[in-house]
């Protein structure tokens, strides 16, 4: 995913993060993952002007390597599709300034299988989001996603690698 590699880079070290991504596309082609790097990268104390990669040294790499760090919030949205969750899980804890991080980041997996009702709460807090807060949203069908939330997301379009790409 060199594509969505290089743009995400440009934007960290123009330190130009958006507040919300939309990484769609299909299964097994690392939308959580490549989520789980930029949180990491983003947040990383340790990383060089000039340089884009988290540094996996740090203790803010170490913490959301060993899904300690209370900024980084992964939710699957498969198993809480409704608006209470969302509520709970996102837009009180998003009102609080982050902990120990420059950025708190929501990874909200499989993002499509939120109800309408959870959407609807989504977008309040994407359309005026507090400082400091990334929404990053993965799914792998973008079509059942409203036009509203992707509206607000920059959204990057991930593709099937190659065995020699994978190597």
């Amino acid at each position: 995913q060199n594509h969505i590699k290089i743009t995400l880079g440009n934007e960290i070290d123009l330190d130009k993060i958006s507040h919300a991504y939309l990484f769609c596309g299909p299964r097994g082609v690392g939308k959580t993952t490549v989520a789980r790097i930029f949180s990491k990268a983003i947040n990383c104390t340790s990383r060089k002007d000039g340089e884009h990669e988290p540094c996996n040294e740090c203790e803010m790499c170490e913490g959301i390597t060993a899904s300690k760090n209370l900024d980084i919030v992964e939710i699957d949205a498969a198993s809480h599709t409704g608006v209470d969750n969302v509520r709970e899980n996102i837009i009180n804890v998003a009102r609080i300034a982050p902990t120990v991080s420059k950025y708190r980041v929501f990874i909200v997996d499989e993002v499509h299988m939120l109800s309408t009702s959870a959407f609807n709460a989504l977008l309040k807090i994407m359309e005026e989001p507090p400082k400091n807060v990334v929404f990053i949203l993965c799914t792998t069908e973008v079509h059942k996603i409203p036009e509203t939330i992707i509206s607000r997301c920059q959204r990057f379009d991930f593709r099937r690698i190659s065995v020699k790409g994978v190597v």
